[in-house]
């Protein structure tokens, strides 16, 4: 069941249609969250939370944890980014944390120092500790360093 409100013309409006937008030269100090989407121009320090999708324009900022369905990253984060579906990556971003997705694309010229996590999704699950033996290689598949 969706959650709806009225827009000023009565009609109901979905509210994973609606999109926040953190505009170039504001600052948000503290942790953002929607049902929808947040769109990231400015500057955040805390976590920044979506059901619907997070988009960090070319010169957002964020300095804490990205969480969402979907999120594109242009700009900088500071901290993890998780996705249930889909994470990407532009050229002109750079990401100093890990990445977990279960699709994850990376264009060339955009710059990761962390772990790319796919497969599982961004649920917060950490992956095993690598075994070893036979299965140590199955266990670290879904994983690569990037710097």
């Amino acid at each position: 069941m969706s959650k709806t409100r009225n827009r000023t013309d009565g009609a109901p409006r979905d509210v994973g249609d609606v999109v926040s937008i953190i505009g170039p030269g504001m600052k948000v100090v503290g942790d953002c969250s929607s049902d929808g989407t947040i769109r990231v121009e400015g500057q955040v320090e805390g976590s920044v939370k979506a059901a619907k999708s997070v988009v960090i324009g070319k010169e957002g900022v964020v300095v804490g944890d990205v969480a969402t369905q979907d999120a594109i990253v242009a700009g900088r984060v500071n901290g993890s980014v998780s996705a249930e579906s889909r994470v990407e990556l532009q050229a002109s971003c750079r990401v100093e944390g890990d990445i977990r997705s279960r699709r994850i694309k990376l264009d060339e010229g955009g710059q990761v120092d962390g772990q790319l996590h796919m497969g599982g999704g961004g649920s917060g699950r950490r992956p095993e500790a690598p075994k070893h033996g036979e299965n140590a290689a199955k266990s670290t598949a879904g994983a690569a360093q990037v710097n």
